[in-house]
């Protein structure tokens, strides 16, 4: 492991330390987003040595960070249609009501 590579890693972990909690106000996409492809571009950066692995690191980073992120994005309480034809809502502590076909 070279300086560089040990120094990109220290910054990593240091920057990512304080982020672990999640914030409930913001939208998980972008976030994912942004820390995955500030991730990939650190490692990028530190695996290659180069700006083609930074650039490849961050796109990589960012696009699975924001895929993760958009599946945080959905809510627990949904419409479905029932095998008897009608219309229900799961809501966020477990329980399944019917609800208006229009809803579905």
């Amino acid at each position: 492991m070279t300086i560089r590579s040990g120094l990109a890693l220290a910054l990593a972990v240091a920057t990512f330390a304080g982020t672990v909690a999640p914030a409930v106000a913001q939208n998980s996409t972008v976030g994912g987003a942004l820390i995955g492809g500030t991730a990939g571009a650190l490692i990028g950066g530190a695996a290659t040595g180069s700006a083609g692995g930074v650039a490849a690191g961050a796109i990589i980073g960012g696009t699975t960070g924001a895929i993760i992120g958009s599946q945080q994005d959905r809510n627990r309480a949904y419409y479905f249609w029932g095998n008897d034809g009608r219309c229900y809502l799961r809501q966020s502590n477990g329980a399944v009501v019917r609800v208006s076909r229009g809803n579905c």
